[in-house]
């Protein structure tokens, strides 16, 4: 698939963009025989995915990894809904962030940074730090100086966390996952999904991505058309003058305590106001795990300040 499909699907209105998922599914669930299940993180996203998958298949499960991370409201919601499986991981955050180091930046950075300060092999070094023969897949100049950071970096995280309880979990039972990933949420997942599309049957680890060519607005208008519950760490969701729909909570959840891309956050960040919403867990990681240390390090704010919000 190109980029110039993708953005015909992506404008295609809700009513198609439903159908085209249900099929998905159902393609994904015929291949293998019912050996499937829902990965479900109790964001907005999911919630989506799974109220779709359940309408034509009642009793698939889904799946959830408590990885302690979550906010206090998402593990709520998940608790409330019906057949979910509960995945731990074998490692928790203090112990990953030890042992490998803080998610900081991006994935892709955060792992370069790593692989340059613990690798043997002085070639990777040399194209971790100046590029490949095509300059790619080296340490971004800004972010040079983390390498000499008083504290550990890595992408190990979400690996350890996440994706590896689901992995036993498909290897334990030969389900294969469908997810609720969208590809404009990130340049890797738009280009996950130019690559194999909805359905990723031959990929390494087969994957489903029913919802690729969604957008946040169209997950929005489906919570609303259909009337779903949903996690109340999203405030309400409402509408502005143009008819966009947004929340009035938070914009996405995922971890409480990852850093992965909250330079970009504009100000009050997920931080700041982290201090007001959830000042326990804040605390937590800010003192407790050290946080507070690693932003003052690549100058991003995080509650220090008081915040006015608007």
């Amino acid at each position: 698939m190109d980029i110039a499909t993708l953005r015909v699907l992506q404008n295609l209105p809700l009513e198609l963009k439903i159908l085209k998922t249900e099929q998905r599914i159902r393609e994904w669930y015929e291949h293998w025989e019912g050996q499937v299940y829902v990965s479900f993180s109790g964001g907005k996203d999911s919630t989506v995915l799974l109220h779709i998958a359940r309408s034509i298949y009642p009793d698939i499960p889904a799946v959830f990894v408590d990885t302690g991370l979550e906010y206090p409201e998402i593990r709520r919601f998940v608790k409330q809904t019906k057949n979910v499986i509960w995945l731990k991981p074998e490692m928790n955050f203090r112990r990953v962030i030890e042992k490998h180091g803080y998610p900081v930046i991006s994935k892709e950075q955060a792992c370069y940074i790593y692989q340059y300060r613990t690798t043997k092999s002085e070639k990777l070094r040399n194209i971790r730090w100046n590029g490949n023969k095509y300059g790619m897949g080296k340490i971004s100049e800004k972010w040079k100086y983390l390498v000499d950071a008083p504290f550990k970096i890595s992408d190990k995280c979400c690996d350890i966390m996440k994706k590896n309880p689901f992995k036993k979990y498909e290897k334990e039972t030969g389900s294969h996952p469908i997810i609720g990933n969208t590809a404009e949420e990130s340049l890797k997942r738009t280009q996950d999904y130019l690559r194999f599309g909805c359905n990723a049957f031959e990929a390494k680890r087969p994957i489903s991505r029913p919802l690729g060519f969604w957008t946040d607005n169209d997950i929005l208008e489906y919570i609303v058309t259909h009337n779903l519950s949903y996690a109340k760490v999203y405030g309400e969701i409402r509408q502005d003058k143009d008819g966009k729909w947004y929340t009035t909570g938070a914009q996405r959840t995922g971890c409480m305590f990852c850093m992965f891309g909250v330079h970009l956050e504009p100000n009050p960040n997920k931080f700041e106001r982290m201090k007001y919403t959830h000042p326990v867990q804040w605390r937590y990681c800010m003192f407790k795990l050290g946080l507070a240390e690693v932003m003052d390090y690549i100058g991003v704010e995080w509650g220090r300040q008081e915040v006015l919000f608007v």
